[in-house]
């Protein structure tokens, strides 16, 4: 891992009940995950990416008949997780050299990949397209033009970055993804910028 990203995990471990306590449980996110859901099977199987403690977002998933796998390098996440929606699999892991052998009809990366550096973020779309089927969703958040920035978190800094739209819709090519729907900063969606697409070799 780089250092860069062991301190935000680091960060994450350390203030996991601060965290829990501002992330909005509004489920604001609402429209999008039953977008996302509206591409995948019945019953479907979920790879959450940078899972959280799970809630709200893979709660609501299990909730809708979904077998939940989330991801996430904080340990105190998973712990939280296991014990609050222990109908999930909840693994400490780091998303950016994960390999399951498994494969996912959806992966949904929401308020994680944002974390990672830049070239990160290119080999997560590796990642995406080992874990999907054919035909499988997937939706991540992203920023809205290529940069890097140091953002606040409990009290202490921690890191941001994105690559630019026209990047990111070359590597969902690139990777076997055809965009479904994008939109920048959306504001019934707490002003996130959401990529959904959809794997079709």
């Amino acid at each position: 891992m780089t250092s860069r990203g062991t301190k935000v995990i680091d960060s994450y471990n350390r203030h996991a009940s601060h965290w829990h306590q501002l992330r909005s449980k509004s489920l604001f996110e609402k429209p999008w995950l039953d977008r996302f859901l509206g591409v995948l099977p019945q019953g479907p199987t979920i790879l959450d990416l940078g899972c959280g403690n799970g809630d709200p977002i893979a709660r609501y998933f299990v909730e809708q008949g979904a077998s939940v796998t989330g991801v996430d390098g904080a340990c105190a996440f998973i712990e939280t997780a296991k014990n609050a929606i222990p109908a999930a699999n909840w693994l400490a892991l780091d998303m950016r050299d994960l390999d399951l052998a498994q494969k996912f009809d959806g992966v949904i990366a929401w308020n994680s990949s944002f974390h990672l550096s830049p070239d990160e973020q290119r080999d997560m779309f590796k990642v995406f397209q080992s874990h999907t089927l054919l035909g499988a969703a997937l939706m991540f958040t992203s920023g809205t033009e290529f940069g890097e920035v140091t953002g606040e978190f409990a009290g202490g800094p921690i890191y941001y970055a994105s690559l630019d739209n026209e990047e990111y819709r070359a590597l969902l090519v690139e990777h076997r993804f055809t965009l479904i729907a994008h939109l920048k900063k959306d504001p019934s969606c707490g002003d996130h910028t959401i990529w959904l697409a959809r794997r079709t070799d």
